[in-house]
């Protein structure tokens, strides 16, 4: 539940702090004095779409804040750990959760969840662990099929929640299967061409067979037979100096000389040179050897070989020119049988995959069965329940049936789930979307809640004016289910009906106070004779009338009675 909550600078509360707790609160006030500021303020804290107009004249922001008692372990939990914000333990398996919202005047929002800060959308994500709220725009939402489909599923409990959860893993199994035939069968062409360039580039890379690496190892050899006559000079030219030829004084020659030199001094300290100029001259001569094999593989190449490897190095070409480079072209070798083999086998692949499709369907269609089978049971309950509700909300003739029949495939099952309603005696059953007015709407909203909540309580209601349309007899039952449904569940109520508020646990009044130039909000918990002066306003419009005084009396008295 929602213990407390501060609001600043929204619409025109400058600073009210709300004391909520459990049970049924009430939230009166004259017309304009911010009672819908408070449901807008609980909005803001739930990711509400944040709206700068409604930042006070004046003020460089709106805040709002407050303070939830949730467990300590769940999903509420584990949506505030994951924000990186932190519980408050309140005592055995509570905690309170710290919640705030800033809005600029400009426009800017700011969240803050467990002490840290945190987009809107983690609001949002609590808000559907916290909160159901109902206003006049929530009253026409029960309007739509979904809506209603919604409420029907919700009052199944887990055994439509299951069927749901089935039939979709099964839709969603079939609608791969479904969608891989299509890309297939469409793509049969595109496919088979792919298959046949595949193919013709497969013969091409085998045929010459690659190396990697070997377009520039071909590059170098190309460059080596082009220049070999400059090259044989030069290498030539090094291998004399090295080993010497026709009797020129060579490297080999003058180290040995210095070698033996050195030797003859027998100097010790001259040793190491010694050693360094014998593998100086080993050197010298591996490396004329090497010359000497360089020089003969020169002498061995020729024209010919030149042509052989410009062919060769065309060929290669080729292949980078067509894939980009040789390592994709070698890719293409090691992995274009696989594909290939996958291209021909479509006619194969599509038989077995029709076959998976047809098992596949026959499952979602068990599954859909199973899951009408369970909204159609849940909504004969549910029509019961609900009609038995409405006679208790003074609308004695009143008869409401919901209605599950054939509709359109969507992950949500197949079924179209319509609320009827006969509010009269003699009146045909029609959709309450067509056949229910404001209040009679309002009524079948609360009723719906009332029966829900029996099978998927909700650990907070706010209600905006529920009680919008009706009066009398129907105002003191709406109340009496109030109270009823705060039994399990947390209930704020915004209501302009004595007989509403009569009964609550806790009644807050929103006074409105002018002082000329800035209107104010302030907001006030009623008791005693406070209480009765409120409902003797809302009453009659005097707060000091004897007559709506003991009405307010009567009232209060009915109302503590359920409470």
């Amino acid at each position: 539940m929602i213990d407390e909550m501060r609001i600043r600078g929204l619409g025109v509360i400058d600073d009210a702090v709300l004391p909520l707790g459990p049970g049924f609160t009430a939230v009166t006030g004259e017309t304009g004095a911010g009672k819908t500021m408070v449901v807008t303020g609980l909005g803001l804290l739930l990711g509400a779409r944040a709206d700068s107009s409604a930042v006070r004249a004046g003020a460089r922001q709106a805040s709002v804040a407050g303070v939830w008692v949730v467990p300590q372990r769940g999903p509420v939990a584990e949506i505030v750990e994951e924000a990186g914000g932190e519980l408050e333990p309140a005592g055995d398996d509570a905690a309170e959760l710290y919640v705030s919202r800033t809005l600029s005047a400009e426009g800017r929002s700011r969240a803050s969840v467990g002490g840290r800060a945190a987009p809107a959308a983690v609001l949002s994500a609590l808000a559907d662990e916290l909160v159901v709220v109902h206003g006049q725009s929530d009253q026409l939402r029960l309007r739509s099929a979904s809506a209603q489909r919604d409420a029907l599923d919700r009052f199944g409990g887990e055994r439509i929640a299951d069927a749901v959860a089935a039939y979709a893993e099964r839709f969603r199994a079939w609608r791969e299967l479904d969608a891989e035939i299509t890309e297939l069968t469409e793509n049969r062409d595109l496919r088979a061409a792919e298959a046949a360039q595949l193919r013709e580039q497969l013969a091409q890379i085998e045929q010459l067979e690659p190396e990697p690496g070997e377009d520039v190892s071909l590059d170098e050899r190309a460059e080596r037979l082009a220049n070999a006559e400059e090259l044989r000079a030069s290498a030539s030219l090094a291998r004399t100096a090295l080993s010497g030829e026709d009797d020129q004084p060579d490297v080999a020659t003058l180290l040995a000389e210095a070698r033996r030199a050195v030797e003859r001094a027998a100097d010790p300290q001259l040793a190491d040179l010694a050693e360094a100029l014998a593998d100086l001259g080993y050197r010298a001569a591996d490396l004329a050897g090497q010359l000497s094999s360089y020089l003969a593989d020169l002498d061995e190449s020729g024209p010919h070989e030149l042509a052989a490897v410009e062919e060769r190095r065309a060929a290669i070409g080729g292949l980078v020119r067509q894939h980009g480079s040789l390592e994709q072209a070698l890719e293409v070798w090691r992995t274009g049988a696989l594909r290939l083999a996958e291209l021909d086998d479509d006619d194969d692949r599509i038989e077995r995959l029709a076959a998976q499709a047809s098992e596949a369907r026959a499952a979602l269609d068990a599954a859909a069965d199973a899951l009408t089978q369970a909204r159609t049971a849940a909504a004969a309950r549910l029509s019961e329940a609900v009609t038995d509700e409405l006679h208790a909300l003074a609308m004695p003739d009143a008869r409401l049936e919901v209605q599950v029949s054939p509709g359109a495939e969507t992950t949500q099952g197949r079924d179209d789930v319509a609320i009827l309603l006969a509010p009269h005696p003699g009146a045909t059953l029609r959709p309450v979307s067509r056949g229910a007015s404001g209040g009679e709407l309002s009524r079948v909203m609360l009723a719906i809640e009332v029966v829900i909540a029996g099978t998927d309580p909700v650990p907070t209601f706010v209600f905006d004016e529920v009680d919008a349309g009706i009066g009398g007899a129907a105002a003191i039952e709406v109340g009496r289910r109030l109270a009823q449904l705060a039994r399990t569940s947390q209930v704020i109520a915004v209501t302009h009906l004595a007989q509403v508020a009569a009964f609550a646990n806790n009644h807050l009044s929103v006074v409105k106070a002018n002082d000329g130039s800035v209107t104010a909000s302030s907001v006030t918990r009623l008791d005693g004779e406070q209480r009765e002066a409120e409902m003797a306003r809302l009453l009659s419009g005097l707060a000091d009338s004897d007559a709506a005084i003991t009405h307010a009396r009567e009232l209060l008295s009915l109302g503590s009675g359920t409470n």
